[in-house]
């Protein structure tokens, strides 16, 4: 049998995944689910590609508030256009971090500038957007083009077990509608399987009769910590067999796998690798402690992944 997991190093994670997957799509075995119930939830940022130092949509976004900041100096002093002028992804990262371990103050502050450049944006338009800044942006400090910034051995993961009859979605706090314009690509996980935080939305016909769908400058749902259950629950209808994640934002979507009566794995990608990647624990204490003391699979990039980046 091919080996899907190619760019995983021979470790007791690799075998654990191995395992889980045999057992429930061997019919003689006792933990077998039929292909509905097999079900796969991954977090996007810091799960299936980098999110340091700071997320990529988040990168996007930003340079958007630079632009403003460009066309009104009033708006350099004022945060989060000043971080966003000034390039200061201390800062930024720092908001993302705090809102991790409980504190929103600098968070609410950085979704308020979001929030002006959102209102009236056409959720086709924000796609196309999306596509090409992958396509064509540069991340700052690994020199490769966000598009090649997903992990190998997590594609490999959502291949073989594709293979294996499970529906991938994915389950991010990042935007719907920013993630719908690369998962097909990037992932081949199609736009109907993406979960994310949404803006409000209203219904446009502009003067040519032209209808659209716009985003509103109003959070509608935002799909993380305990977010994520529910949004899974109202759209998929079913409980995961597996949930990967790798932040405090992802502990209640991992804790809500498999639920008391069906075989769940747990992964948690635990960023340890400062040579290849980044290493950090900021923002994941809690569920790493969780992880730890529920006997959760913890994949560490240093030991667990032969390569990190498909390039």
């Amino acid at each position: 049998m091919t080996d899907f997991l190619s760019s995983w190093n021979d470790t007791s994670t690799k075998q654990k995944i191995l395992n889980f997957v045999t057992s429930v799509t061997d019919e003689n075995d006792e933990d077998y689910l039929p292909t509905l119930q097999r079900i796969a939830v991954f977090d996007n940022d810091g799960t299936l590609w980098c999110e340091k130092p700071m997320y990529i949509q988040l990168d996007f976004l930003l340079r958007k508030l630079a632009q403003q900041a460009e066309s009104d100096a009033s708006l350099r002093s004022k945060q989060p256009w000043k971080s966003a002028w000034e390039k200061d992804f201390a800062w930024l990262g720092n908001a993302v971090t705090m809102h991790y371990q409980g504190d929103d103050s600098d968070l609410q502050v950085l979704l308020s500038g979001i929030l002006t450049i959102s209102d009236g944006q056409i959720v086709d338009r924000i796609e196309i957007e999306a596509r090409d800044f992958i396509e064509t942006t540069t991340h700052p400090t690994l020199g490769l083009l966000y598009r090649d910034c997903t992990y190998q051995p997590m594609l490999e993961l959502l291949q073989y077990l594709e293979a294996n009859g499970f529906t991938n979605y994915i389950v991010s706090g990042g935007g719907r509608d920013f993630m719908r314009g690369f998962s097909n690509q990037l992932y081949s996980v199609p736009r109907e399987r993406v979960i994310g935080s949404t803006l409000a939305y209203r219904y446009m016909v502009d003067e040519k009769g032209v209808d659209s769908i716009v985003q509103r400058a109003e959070m509608d749902v935002v799909d993380d910590g305990p977010g994520k259950p529910i949004q899974i629950w109202n759209i998929i209808g079913r409980r995961p067999i597996l949930a990967a994640g790798n932040s405090n934002g992802d502990l209640q979507m991992l804790n809500f796998a498999g639920g008391s009566s069906l075989p769940a794995l747990r992964l948690l990608v635990v960023h340890d690798d400062a040579d290849r990647e980044f290493d950090y624990q900021a923002g994941a204490e809690k569920v790493i402690e969780s992880a730890q003391s529920n006997n959760w699979t913890s994949i560490s990039i240093k030991r667990d992944w032969q390569r990190i980046f498909p390039v």
